[in-house]
């Protein structure tokens, strides 16, 4: 079951689509939304990314800065952020520490034994590092309630 409102968010620091280290410390003050997608080049993660970067505008205006996560490598999140127009990070968490730490594991990812991805799931940290909302979908094929999502994070700014 992944982490709860009100618990502090787990600190991390992995590597963007250009190889750089990015540290969740770094975006302390602002508010942050982490979006935890499985698999690059998925129907349902392409839309998912690109209805939070269709709501950047908004999101921002809530001084909330967007961070995605998965466990694909560096060079594909590179190619997936580029394709698809993205200007928020795109983190690859490689050995999924940062997926166990929020506790949002999926095994087994397809049907494939052994292929271990996240789960869809999005986190709404608060200036200070604090979850303020959780979303997880019910399967990785479905995409989240965006209108809740973007309401929580001007309920967080609030």
């Amino acid at each position: 079951m992944a982490l709860s409102p009100g618990t502090l968010a787990p600190v991390f620091t992995l590597v963007n689509q250009n190889k750089e280290p990015i540290s969740l410390s770094a975006y302390r003050g602002r508010n942050v939304i982490l979006v935890f997608y499985p698999a690059a080049f998925s129907g349902v993660c392409d839309a998912e990314v690109c209805a939070f970067q269709n709501a950047l505008g908004r999101l921002n205006s809530a001084d909330a800065d967007v961070i995605g996560i998965s466990p694909d490598t560096p060079f594909s999140n590179r190619m997936f952020r580029e394709i698809n127009n993205l200007n928020f990070p795109l983190l690859s968490d490689l050995n999924l520490d940062t997926i166990k730490a929020y506790d949002i594991v999926f095994e087994n990812f397809a049907g494939i034994q052994g292929f271990t991805r996240c789960q869809r799931a999005t986190f709404i940290l608060d200036r200070d590092g604090i979850i303020r909302y959780v979303n997880v979908t019910p399967s990785p094929g479905v995409e989240p309630n965006y209108d809740e999502i973007f309401a929580a994070v001007e309920a967080v700014e609030a």
